[in-house]
């Protein structure tokens, strides 16, 4: 699980220790590591395709247009929550 990434923690609590903060950082490691996928972020994202009037919700669909033309001009990524 070598995520190399900038993981931004906000404490209220001044009083953890660096190894306490360590531990708390590999819990989130732990919880977001099976999360953060390709499949994922296709999963919770559609495409809207102005130019044909779709919306693209299938997951091969999302990751075909990502991956072939990702800066298409009026082809938006839009969250699904």
């Amino acid at each position: 699980m070598g995520a190399n990434r900038d993981l931004l923690v906000l404490a209220n609590q001044a009083h953890l220790s660096r190894e306490e903060l360590d531990k708390q950082i590999a819990a989130l490691n732990i919880i977001l590591f099976p999360v953060e996928n390709w499949s994922a972020f296709c999963t919770a994202n559609e495409i809207i395709d102005i130019n044909k009037h779709k919306i693209i919700t299938k997951i091969h669909l999302v990751q075909k247009i990502l991956k072939d033309t990702p800066n298409k001009p009026f082809v938006f990524i839009c969250n699904k929550n």
